[in-house]
């Protein structure tokens, strides 16, 4: 009982608040078996900052597990779609209108990125899609590719691969420690966004090339098509 008492105080809080709002969304699949896959970085993200400034993120509505809290005295929204991840635009036109959040000002997606590798992750004020089936539906939906974005390093698909069974699949052990360091790194990166703006995190994180030799910010040409038919991911 004390500790529901904490958090609605801590809600309460929250709800009298004045400025800006962020919303932190972290694009994944909703089912148990796509825990920990490539594909579900962004939940994993979420996850990472939900520990880091104790925010509980049990909230049901708008078609997302959603948690209130503050970051570095920024009060934030922290945001898991429940939809499949090409319907993620529902979720995040439902809760940013409900709040009034200023997509270009105030709303952080993260998501999974087959073009940087593994481990390396890139900072964007705004930008395509980029053949990523939850972020094409965000920009659908909202109407505008004005948002704010980190992309989460998962490595190129091996030749050898169909594509959606790589991004559906868990990171091997081995893989497992710079996955980890770079969800640490994102959720540093958020800090940073929310009191200092994009520019200086990505004069912080975009540094080090991260893109392998496919060209940035493209995809396998193939990427839409495939998933789009893999189980609505």
């Amino acid at each position: 009982m004390r500790m529901l008492g904490f958090w609605k105080n801590r809600k309460d809080e929250w709800e009298r608040g004045e400025g800006k709002v962020y919303c932190i969304v972290g694009l994944g699949n909703p089912e148990k078996k796509y825990e920990n896959t490539r594909h579900n970085i962004g939940f994993e993200v979420i996850d990472e900052i939900a520990e880091k400034y104790s925010i509980a993120v049990k909230e049901r509505g708008f078609k997302a597990l959603f948690g209130k809290g503050v970051i570095e005295g920024q009060r934030v929204l922290l945001v898991k779609p429940q939809t499949y991840m090409n319907l993620s635009g529902e979720s995040v036109r439902e809760i940013t209108d409900y709040y009034k959040i200023d997509p270009g000002e105030e709303l952080i997606v993260i998501s999974d990125d087959i073009s940087l590798e593994l481990g390396g992750i890139r900072i964007r004020k705004k930008g395509s899609a980029g053949g990523h089936n939850g972020l094409k539906n965000i920009i659908k939906h909202l109407g505008t590719e004005n948002f704010m974005r980190i992309r989460m390093g998962v490595g190129e698909k091996p030749k050898e691969w169909d594509l959606a069974d790589y991004v559906l699949a868990r990171f091997p052990k081995e893989e497992r420690e710079k996955v980890d360091r770079s969800i640490k790194d994102a959720a540093a990166a958020v800090g940073i966004m929310v009191t200092d703006g994009a520019e200086k995190a990505m004069n912080v994180f975009n540094k080090k090339k991260q893109v392998s030799h496919r060209e940035e910010g493209k995809q396998d040409e193939n990427t839409e098509s495939t998933l789009a038919g893999a189980g609505g991911v």
